[in-house]
């Protein structure tokens, strides 16, 4: 297993950067695709209070002690392609014992999920409001009927205000 753990990036970059330079590593590895591996945690980096994302990006490679002849061509390849998504980078190598490695696969399923093994629920969207009933307050159908007046049409949920939502605020706050 060769983990690439890149701290200060957003994770969805870190997913396109896999799925475009898993083959490219694996062949500089010259191991399979398949112990190649992507961890992209929900995190910022930060720098004496300041956050850093896409600025400083710290990348940790975790790998077995076999693959230490690579790095510099591993380490090269990385600064030249993911320069292209931060201004700064910082790369470190963490190597390990094979014979500390485990895991467990189960055979019954595919070894990871690709696009081709994922199935979309199917899903219709319906204008139609279920009967909900009476609610504790006496409303029926969950909707409390004394706010008709503001009906759908004349305040829809789902438009976006395109007015100047900050008009006359600096005049209020003088």
């Amino acid at each position: 297993m060769i983990t690439f753990q890149i701290l200060g990036l957003d994770q969805f970059v870190v997913g396109h950067y896999s799925k475009d330079h898993t083959g490219n590593l694996a062949q500089l590895y010259e191991a399979d695709e398949s112990l190649i591996n992507f961890y992209a945690p929900n995190s910022m980096v930060f720098h004496n209070g300041v956050e850093q994302t896409s600025w400083n990006t710290i990348v940790i490679v975790r790998a077995p002690e076999k693959y230490k002849p690579m790095e510099s061509h591993i380490a090269s390849y990385l600064m030249q392609t993911l320069s292209q998504f931060s201004i700064n980078l910082e790369i470190e190598f963490e190597y390990f014992s094979s014979s500390s490695h485990y895991e467990h696969i189960n055979d019954s399923y595919p070894r990871y999920i690709r696009e081709e093994n994922v199935k979309e629920p199917e899903i219709t969207l319906s204008n139609e409001m279920p009967d909900l009933g009476e609610d504790e307050s006496g409303h029926q159908d969950g909707h409390c009927h004394h706010h008709e007046e503001n009906s759908e049409e004349e305040n829809p949920q789902d438009d976006i205000y395109l007015g100047d939502a900050f008009a006359g605020l600096e005049d209020k706050l003088k």
